[in-house]
């Protein structure tokens, strides 16, 4: 049985109903919403955890690989995070997953960093969708684009070759201080 909120809540139907004073209080409430912010992203991560998908590696593993990856050739916090969590909605949107990934960084990121997390999927590509009768190059698309070397250099150094299985990444506790810190700031 779940237990019910105590907390005091607006009366409103409608937002057409709603008054000052209802926007307060929810205002006032927001900053827990907020604050739990790193910890969703943590428990979002645990879900990749022993998901192969087929894969040589899960997908936890894989986002380790690429933040360490990263990480071990000097880029910043920010391109890390990234890195970290750039597959972030690969299993509940699989299908347009980068979108997802972008949305959450989008108030904490560079404008390149947000291009490049949202369009590393089409980037991906580049590396296997002529294996399955796809255009492996369709990142074409975005040249000229003045993030596209950005993204493709994301994809090549970080992202396509985090799937082996005897890379020493590091863990995601590792990471955890990293995403407090991030996610806990004001963007």
């Amino acid at each position: 049985m779940q237990k019910k909120s105590t907390a005091k809540r607006a009366t409103f139907s409608s937002f057409q109903e709603s008054t000052k004073e209802d926007w307060g209080l929810i205002m006032s409430q927001r900053g827990s919403l907020t604050a739990s912010l790193p910890g969703r992203v943590i428990q979002q991560l645990e879900y990749l955890r022993d998901d192969y998908g087929g894969f040589p590696v899960d997908r936890l593993e894989h986002s380790l690989q690429t933040a360490t990856r990263a990480e071990k050739d000097g880029r910043d916090d920010e391109y890390i995070m990234c890195a970290l969590i750039h597959d972030i909605g690969d299993i509940l949107t699989p299908h347009n997953h980068p979108d997802l990934a972008a949305a959450i960084l989008k108030p904490f990121v560079s404008d390149a960093n947000h291009w490049m997390v949202q369009h590393h999927g089409i980037f991906q590509g580049y590396f296997f969708w002529h294996h399955l009768g796809g255009d492996r190059n369709a990142r074409d698309e975005f040249a000229g684009n003045e993030f596209y070397d950005h993204c493709e250099e994301f994809c090549a150094l970080y992202d396509a070759p985090a799937f082996d299985v005897s890379y020493t990444s590091n863990p995601l506790e590792y990471y955890v201080p990293l995403i407090h810190d991030f996610f806990g700031r004001n963007p």
